[in-house]
């Protein structure tokens, strides 16, 4: 799908969607609970749906209820073995978050994916595993193991995924024993866990660092039912957010105040940028704003990269972005996919591994813009060419339903000249 973009006049308000990193979440320990669950403000993204797909072959029923509600009977903890491949579609939370989950079964499991996914790196469990003495196989099209991980001890990298840490939060519960997870540092997003740790609260499993990088998991636990609602996504509203910050007009709206997700992160390198807002409840106005360059560490808030790799082309002077070496091994190569796209709109960007420098540039129109099959790419293209008022044209536009299906829709809610 091509969409193709014109110079617009930019104003108006847009309700943040629902958090995926939540959703994901919230769902996963709604599906492991001993009872129904409600929860309310839920997403239909591509990848929500991969998670409510897999949990529904571990025997939990999910179903409508009214608005964009669903009900969740939950499977009480029990997790029986599953004949067919579980596919996760290009969901990298939802294979690492249920691969300890579904290990639970003590039989064989199978996990397919799409796109890049089964290229993403899954070292972590592959050795948790081998340590166990149990099965684990990984290549270009699926993943293999037989066995569940054992109530223990345990090491884990710091400065790989939190899913890893975050899937076996939700399995360890389960074991019939205490669990201790140590975590190395560097600890990156530890933002992640945070969520992960108050989705257990909510379902009334208990988890708790007893050390800065250490965490006590007690066994022989079960996940109570829970009705909850989904708070707004703040990783989503960074992009109509620095839109605001370059045109001014916007308020996002849904941006909870006290909110644990590491993207929240994203108004304070704005305001550090210089861009100025005000915030009333959890509704967030942008004016318009001279911008200037500044240094961000993208260690604990990955998933903002591409956008503010958008933003750095309007701020005067030369912004650095360290710690983004992860952004390689998403949906894309999004330091290259960003690098490429905007490099077409004119905007001068270098990068190592690990590290991007962006200097400020006006940026010219483009009618070769390419996706790269990745959501966060494609949003941060278009946030480009609005906030720079120039012609675009995207192909592969169709990737936002990964994450936020109705981002077009929102965006011409704004005046966005959108075709089609």
């Amino acid at each position: 799908m091509r969409v193709s973009i014109a110079p617009s006049e930019i104003s108006g308000v847009l309700a943040a969607p629902p958090s995926k990193s939540m959703a994901h979440r919230v769902l996963i320990c709604a599906g492991l609970a001993a009872g129904e669950s409600r929860i309310e403000n839920l997403s239909d993204s591509d990848d929500i749906r991969a998670t409510c797909r897999a949990l529904t072959l571990l025997g939990a029923q999910i179903g409508p209820a009214d608005g964009n509600a669903v009900r969740v009977r939950g499977v009480g903890g029990v997790c029986p073995a599953v004949s067919v491949p579980v596919d996760c579609g290009e969901s990298g939370s939802t294979l690492r978050f249920l691969i300890p989950v579904f290990a639970r079964s003590g039989k064989p499991v199978r996990f397919t994916g799409h796109g890049r996914l089964m290229e993403r790196p899954q070292t972590v469990y592959a050795d948790l595993f081998a340590a166990c003495g149990l099965k684990f196989t990984h290549t270009d099209e699926e993943i293999s193991l037989w066995g569940a991980l054992p109530a223990g001890e345990y090491t884990v990298r710091g400065d790989v995924s939190s899913q890893f840490i975050s899937g076996l939060l939700f399995a360890l519960p389960l074991a019939r024993g205490d669990s201790v997870l140590h975590i190395t540092p560097p600890f990156e997003s530890r933002s992640y866990v945070a969520l992960t740790l108050r989705a257990l609260a909510d379902f009334g499993v208990s988890a708790a660092f007893t050390e800065e990088n250490t965490l006590s998991i007690p066994g022989n636990q079960t996940y109570r039912p829970c009705n909850c609602t989904v708070e707004g996504d703040a990783s989503q509203a960074a992009f109509p957010a620095v839109l605001g910050a370059v045109r001014g007009g916007v308020t996002v709206t849904g941006l909870r105040p006290d909110s644990m997700q590491g993207d929240r992160v994203i108004l304070d390198i704005l305001a550090r940028c210089g861009a100025r807002f005000t915030r009333r409840g959890d509704a967030v106005t942008f004016e318009k704003s001279p911008l200037h360059a500044i240094e961000i560490d993208l260690a604990d808030c990955p998933d903002l990269g591409p956008v503010l790799m958008a933003l750095g082309t309007f701020c005067e002077g030369t912004t650095v972005i360290r710690n983004a070496g992860r952004l390689r091994m998403k949906e894309s190569d999004r330091i290259e996919a960003m690098q490429t796209e905007l490099g077409k709109l004119g905007a001068e960007i270098a990068s190592t591994f690990d590290t991007i420098t962006i200097h400020g540039a006006l940026l010219h129109s483009s009618h070769a813009l390419q996706g790269h099959n990745d959501h966060r790419v494609v949003m941060a293209l278009a946030v480009a060419a609005l906030a720079a008022g120039i012609p675009a044209a995207i192909d592969g536009a169709e990737a936002v339903r990964k994450s936020w299906p109705d981002f077009w829709q929102a965006i011409r809610a704004l005046g966005a000249k959108i075709d089609p």
